[in-house]
């Protein structure tokens, strides 16, 4: 497809070196070329020589996954960086703008059972791996007889480790196997998980000054994935959640309606708060801080007291 934007520049998006990191960028390239735009990945290192130049966070969030990035398009390296939005901390560095947020895959959680072991909770306390404290305190909650194995290490590895370890199973995101075909045949979908906020949201960020890139993924932008994962993030910002703290939250658009549904839990899943609300679509902005100040209110702040911030 050719086009007046063609002849304009080559936008070098920045990913990680992760196999669903690739494929996101990958996406998001064949999606730009779709709109007339060019396009290259530039592979970004996450660790490396980074103290020297680090951003100005506001409120001192810095993101995991997201710094090596953040800094690679603060000091011009890349003009986009391409993340799965659940990784993504929801005060962004100074200068980092959302650009656009693509349509959503799917939010769930899948437990991947250990080659040949048929999960039931007939069979006892059973061994669970994952590294998600999110994941780790719903399980309890379901399965308090269970035991919680720490998984780390990007898709490929973590897979491989459920292969060869004792473990009965490991949870992963459904959209992270979905996306890099990597999704066993034995995999099963935990309907009664709520998601981490975001999870299976692909964004897309740009510095708040390169109008060319933010114009070029307008284009990209998902109308309801981005108003549903802004408001499952509004929800975890309102709690003051991060990475550390059991914070779940999911919203969907059914039928001009925007349905809510969020929860906060203790580490060992023995407490739990949730909240359910529903709003016309064009009332339902504020949807997530709402339901976050309900929550805060109905039990929700005794069982965040317990965090350290």
């Amino acid at each position: 497809m050719i086009t007046s934007h063609s002849m304009g520049k080559t936008i070098r998006i920045g990913t990680r070196e992760s196999q669903l990191a690739v494929w996101q960028a990958n996406l998001v390239k064949e999606l730009l070329f779709q709109k007339g735009y060019n396009a290259e990945l530039v592979f970004i290192k996450s660790e490396g020589d980074i103290d020297l130049k680090t951003p100005l966070y506001e409120i001192g969030v810095q993101g995991i996954f997201t710094r090596a990035l953040d800094i690679a398009l603060l000091t011009g390296e890349i003009d986009i960086a391409v993340h799965s939005m659940k990784d993504v901390p929801t005060l962004m560095a100074k200068g980092i703008v959302q650009a656009a947020v693509l349509k959503r895959a799917s939010y769930k959680d899948l437990l991947v059972p250990r080659p040949g072991y048929v999960f039931s909770n007939k069979n006892g306390p059973q061994m669970i791996a994952t590294s998600s404290i999110r994941r780790k305190a719903q399980w309890l909650h379901r399965y308090p007889h269970d035991t919680i194995e720490n998984l780390r290490g990007n898709v490929n590895t973590r897979l491989r480790k459920v292969a060869e370890s004792g473990w009965d199973g490991a949870i992963f995101a459904a959209a992270g196997l979905e996306r890099i075909g990597l999704r066993p045949d034995n995999a099963i979908e935990l309907d009664w998980m709520l998601p981490a906020p975001a999870q299976g949201a692909v964004i897309v960020v740009s510095t708040d000054n390169n109008t060319y890139c933010m114009e070029a993924c307008a284009h990209l932008h998902d109308e309801d994935t981005g108003l549903c994962a802004g408001i499952e993030r509004d929800f975890l910002r309102a709690l003051l959640g991060g990475c550390s703290t059991p914070i779940s939250a999911l919203a969907k658009v059914e039928h001009e309606h925007l349905v809510f549904e969020g929860n906060i839990l203790s580490k060992d899943g023995k407490q739990k708060k949730e909240i359910f609300k529903k709003a016309a679509v064009r009332d339902a902005k504020n949807i997530g801080v709402d339901a976050a100040k309900e929550l805060l209110q109905n039990g929700g702040q005794e069982i965040l007291s317990q965090f350290d911030k």
